[in-house]
């Protein structure tokens, strides 16, 4: 194998993959490499989202968040039925459930009208019973074009496609950069097994973007930290009691969506995430601890800034976190039935978020270009979604 390709691409996430398999399809002749660190693709944040496709209702109309969730989203369900993906555009619904969340909620309508959500409509209280029977509020938003997908599926889906249209490309895992030279022509990638080179590289790093960016010498303004979701799924005998998806008012402070109800593809039904800051960027379990992560952390003083402005906020999470009871009373903010016998602890996973120095989490995708690279250093939630999207925007400014 050769170890020289025309596009190398840093990580085998969903963002990575998508970008891979864009440029495949905007260049057939070209090579491309994607180097993934860990033995497969969508290990990390791609394999341990809630699998949800966002319609963009949420996001900041003009944002880059608003505008490649609807795009973006489009094209992933397109392209998920042409490969034989599991995915289901089965519809959720936002449910207030006190009065102060009302005007929280109409926000959200006006919001998704801005950004032309299709279909969206109120619910009372009465139709939220006969969309969700076990689900009470006093208010909801239907929002038919948001879904569930095999996120990992699609990734498979991207390599096989890009192996389709040139077989010189290549998925090369367990391959770890560990030092980037970026000359006038071509950058130099020395890893884990050997050294590669390209005429361009594209670092898509997820929970380590920053630290392969500070490889390359980049001087940057923020830092990642990361937020653990820790999941509980419902058991077998009280699946019933959710038909799709049921989130519930966000609290507008933060890009968390809060504990909700999610259908999975496969027909289970998960509930979570809550959102706590984690000890270990790749850490998936509750007592998981990396030294060098910690201190990185602590170090950064957009840490603690953000903690200060919300400690309150941080210590309910922790709470949860670590008491069963005290997250099911949360879903029973939405479920008054649900009882804490019937749910079970499921997976986690962690969610990079880039932080300022001013402690305040970055809210929108943050992409540059550095020597002859381009850096993905920020696609929170709704990257997955938008992941098409978002290589579209990559790739148009690649020549």
């Amino acid at each position: 194998m050769s170890n020289k390709f025309d596009v190398i691409i840093v990580g085998g996430g969903i963002v990575g993959l998508a970008t891979a398999y864009k440029l495949q399809l905007k260049f057939p002749n070209k090579s491309i490499a994607v180097l993934e660190k860990d033995s497969d693709v969508g290990m990390h944040q791609t394999g341990r989202n809630s699998g949800v496709i966002h319609s963009g209702i949420y996001y900041k109309p003009g944002s880059y968040k608003a505008l490649n969730s609807k795009k973006g989203g489009k094209q992933l369900v397109d392209f998920a039925v042409k490969n034989n993906v599991k995915v289901d555009v089965c519809g959720k619904i936002i449910v207030a459930t006190k009065k102060e969340e009302l005007p929280i909620l109409e926000n959200i309508f006006n919001r998704g009208i801005e950004n032309g959500t299709e279909g969206i409509q109120y619910l009372s209280a009465e139709e939220i019973n006969k969309k969700e029977p076990f689900i009470v509020g006093l208010k909801a938003i239907w929002v038919p074009t948001a879904g569930i997908i095999d996120y990992v599926g699609v990734c498979k889906a991207f390599v096989k496609q890009m192996n389709t249209i040139n077989s010189e490309s290549k998925l090369i895992s367990s391959c770890e950069v560990k030092n980037i030279t970026s000359l006038k022509d071509k950058t130099i990638l020395e890893t884990s097994s050997v050294s590669f080179e390209a005429t361009k590289v594209i670092f898509c790093a997820g929970l380590q973007s920053d630290r392969i960016a500070e490889k390359d010498n980049a001087k940057l303004d923020i830092h990642i930290v990361g937020f653990r979701g820790d999941y509980y799924e419902l058991k077998p005998e009280a699946a019933h009691k959710i038909k799709n998806l049921v989130y519930p008012v966000p609290d507008p402070k933060f890009p968390f969506l809060g504990v909700h109800f999610t259908r999975m593809v496969d027909g289970s039904i998960e509930c979570g995430p809550n959102a706590v800051f984690t000890f270990k960027r790749e850490g998936y379990s509750r007592t998981s601890f990396s030294f060098k992560d910690t201190l990185e952390a602590l170090l950064f003083k957009g840490t603690w800034k953000l903690f200060g402005k919300h400690w309150h906020k941080g210590i309910d999470e922790y709470k949860r976190a670590f008491s069963k009871r005290l997250f099911v009373k949360e879903l029973q903010k939405m479920m008054p039935s649900i009882t804490v016998d019937e749910v079970q602890t499921a997976r986690s996973g962690v969610r990079a978020q880039a932080i300022d120095y001013d402690g305040n989490m970055v809210d929108d995708f943050k992409i540059i270009h550095h020597n002859n690279n381009v850096h993905v250093l920020n696609a929170p939630s709704p990257a997955a979604t938008a992941c098409l999207s978002i290589a579209d925007e990559i790739v148009n400014n690649i020549s």
